[in-house]
């Protein structure tokens, strides 16, 4: 019987993963290490794995030579070496667009939080404070201009919700003529005049060489001094620390950071002293809804190559000619 590994799941439960195991007439085996090697341990019978965060490396994909499939619960890639992979017979799969609005929902809220203070004046409130002006100043929507760094599909649903709010919407992307506009009527702009005209500016982009720290100190500099910063994307492409300095120093009116450097991000970081900030733990992708998708659709594709069947979305197809 073909057997599939759950491996370092964001998950308590397995109920659709085995549900769906059990029909397809597939064993399921479990791992919550999340090095490559305890993988390479702990699934040497393994034809596919599912993982959240498990390590992928050379060295597993030549120590597991059964293995036919890697399907990562998300849309990145960052902790799988694809060309390895490929090389070694084993598809790569993920989801894409199975978040795009759960993830552009959560981008415009933490705006919206930044922008309008709320989490200050909740905090006010249940500290027996009743007086709004404290928290000032107070912004809107409408008469401000909406940036998105990465106009992918998440970035265009933000884009979409941006102007429905009344912001002003531009963009910058890799693939993107500046001076042009997108199919949805967002203007193309170079990332500097982009730093420089954004009101909010709102991360979409991939982590890549190119966009590591794309948000350095430098990059800041070039931000309104009354500019939000909001990253729902990977945490890297801000340099964290320089962005505490910069709300430390009052350079910027806020920001709030769904993503982290490193994940747990440690209390101690210089982000958590920094005014103005609203946070949380990495939660942009998930609703309940988007959940059973996720779920569903990456256990599929696994299903699909362990028989032998294409699966809906591969990152190298080329391995299942």
């Amino acid at each position: 019987m073909p057997k599939i590994y759950l491996v370092n799941m964001d998950f308590s439960e397995f109920s659709i993963e085995q549900e769906m195991a059990a029909r397809a007439g597939i064993e399921l085996g479990y791992s919550q290490e999340r090095s490559a090697a305890s993988t390479i341990a702990n699934c040497q019978d393994a034809d596919g794995i599912v993982t959240s965060y498990g390590v992928f490396d050379r060295a597993l994909f030549e120590a597991l030579p059964g293995l036919k499939v890697v399907s990562r619960t998300g849309v990145g890639f960052d902790s799988i070496d694809v060309p390895a992979a490929t090389d070694y017979g084993v598809a790569v799969c993920t989801a894409p667009g199975y978040a795009n609005e759960v993830v552009s929902d959560h981008a415009i809220s933490m705006a919206l939080g930044v922008l309008r203070r709320t989490n200050e004046l909740d905090a006010d409130i249940r500290a027996g404070i009743w007086d709004f002006a404290r928290r000032r100043p107070l912004g809107q929507c409408y008469g401000r201009t909406f940036g998105i760094v990465g106009m992918g599909a998440i970035g265009r649903a933000c884009a979409r919700k941006a102007a429905g709010l009344g912001f002003r919407v531009v963009c910058w992307s890799r693939s993107l003529v500046p001076g042009r506009r997108t199919p949805e009527g967002c203007e193309c702009l170079e990332f500097d005049e982009l730093l420089r005209q954004s009101d909010v500016i709102s991360v979409h982009t991939a982590l890549t060489p190119d966009t590591h720290h794309l948000f350095d100190a430098d990059a800041l500099a070039k931000m309104k001094q009354t500019a939000v910063l909001v990253n729902t994307a990977r945490g890297a492409v801000i340099d964290t620390e320089a962005l505490a300095d910069a709300l430390m120093r009052d350079k910027l009116w806020g920001a709030a950071l769904d993503v982290f450097e490193e994940e747990p991000v440690s209390i101690d970081h210089p982000i958590f002293k920094a005014p103005h900030t609203l946070f949380s733990a990495h939660a942009a992708y998930w609703s309940e809804e988007s959940g059973v998708e996720l779920r569903t659709r990456t256990m599929q594709s696994a299903i699909d190559v362990v028989l032998g069947r294409k699966p809906a979305d591969c990152l190298n197809p080329s391995v299942l000619n």
